[in-house]
């Protein structure tokens, strides 16, 4: 079976979504932005999702991280949880 492993930050607007993604691509680092600004518990360890495999997370992320190239931020992307900007660090 096919698993990724990810990280991400998620936050209220598409606005701050795209604000961190600037700064992200700008060299801050992600997984500070992670522990200063995510909503998901997840955060406090920079957005680590760990390993999961196809249907684990919602739809939305799961048509990203399983197809979107590595180490590069995606998004942001739309869920039920808000929005979510997306790291794919692995996939096997």
């Amino acid at each position: 079976m096919l698993k990724a492993t990810a990280r991400h930050i998620l936050v209220s607007t598409r606005e701050k979504a795209e604000a961190l993604k600037a700064e992200i691509e700008a060299g801050k680092d992600f997984a500070e932005s992670a522990r200063h600004y995510s909503t998901c518990p997840s955060g406090r360890q920079g957005g680590n999702l760990g390993s999961f495999g196809r249907g684990q997370m919602v739809r939305e992320f799961d048509e990203i991280v399983f197809s979107a190239d590595l180490h590069k931020v995606q998004g942001p992307v739309k869920t039920q949880f808000g929005y979510h900007l997306l790291e794919i660090t692995k996939r096997a």
